[in-house]
């Protein structure tokens, strides 16, 4: 069993856990994720580790609430336990040798970007995030990346905070202007990582893209984590979880993925509903 040790509501549908694992907090890098189980009963779900205490042997997760699981967890509070934590699995993000590294996240993908953007800094890159929200009050984690970046740009859809429009804004104006990055690494919605692919390919600007929002069981055994890449013109399956979750963003064929994540939406409102009911039926 592994302890809750704190707990933060970092707006109304993203949870914040610290969890004490020590084994996992001396191993774990950023990019690379766990997976857990709430209950005996429950479900294997891959979260990305989003930071760790070595010295109190926790390890950070923040999750957005979209399926039976993810709501269940959420019932969780300090001090209550979760019955598995396993890890730390997959590639941890390279980041050896860069110099400039802009960071672009969407919504709580930039619970993924920050601890690299926070290693990238404390290995003296010159680090330039641009995260993007729907909105003011889904904004999370400003003062993580203040903290590590040398210029943050933060945007949202309706303009109620920081600048409006999309991340690719930005990133379209920074390369134009000039800006040289060593790579771009983009985490967050798979809609917004393609576009900022897009964004950067006139410009050459190498781009790592992690797909974590495709995996499902975290082993490779499942099958639902796979993508294809176009490398040298022929195509090659890979699997998220066991050969990423960083990928080169101009070799993944993001519509593919889409099309495929699109599948397990009706089963996952079903479910959550499912979820709900239970609690206010046990209230």
């Amino acid at each position: 069993m592994y302890r809750i040790s704190d707990k933060k509501e970092l707006n109304p549908s993203v949870v914040e856990l610290d969890i004490e694992a020590p084994l996992v907090a001396n191993k774990a890098k950023p990019g690379q994720f766990i997976i857990l189980r709430v209950d005996e009963e429950g479900e294997r779900v891959p979260f990305t580790v989003a930071g760790v205490n070595k010295e109190n042997g926790t390890v950070k997760i923040i999750y957005q609430i979209v399926g039976a699981t993810t709501k269940k967890l959420s019932m969780k509070e300090k001090g209550d336990y979760i019955a598995d934590f396993v890890g730390p699995l997959g590639v941890a993000t390279k980041i050896d040798g860069l110099k400039k590294v802009c960071i672009v996240g969407g919504g709580v993908g930039c619970a993924i970007a920050m601890p690299i953007a926070k290693a990238l800094f404390e290995m003296g890159a010159e680090v330039t995030s641009i995260i993007g929200f729907r909105n003011k009050d889904l904004v999370i984690l400003e003062e993580e990346f203040d903290k590590c970046s040398k210029n943050l740009f933060i945007m949202t859809d309706d303009g109620t905070y920081g600048e409006k429009g999309n991340v690719t804004m930005p990133l379209k104006k920074l390369l134009e202007e000039g800006e040289k990055f060593d790579e771009i690494i983009t985490i967050g919605p798979l809609i917004m990582m393609k576009f900022v692919t897009q964004t950067a390919r006139p410009f050459g600007v190498p781009v790592t893209v992690s797909m974590n929002p495709i995996m499902i069981d975290g082993t490779g055994m499942c099958g639902g984590c796979r993508l294809t890449l176009n490398i040298d013109g022929k195509k090659v399956t890979k699997f998220a979880c066991v050969d990423g979750p960083d990928f080169d963003g101009y070799q993944v064929d993001f519509d593919e993925a889409m099309s495929r994540g699109r599948m397990y939406g009706e089963f996952e409102r079903h479910a959550y509903e499912e979820s709900c009911n239970l609690f206010k039926k046990g209230e």
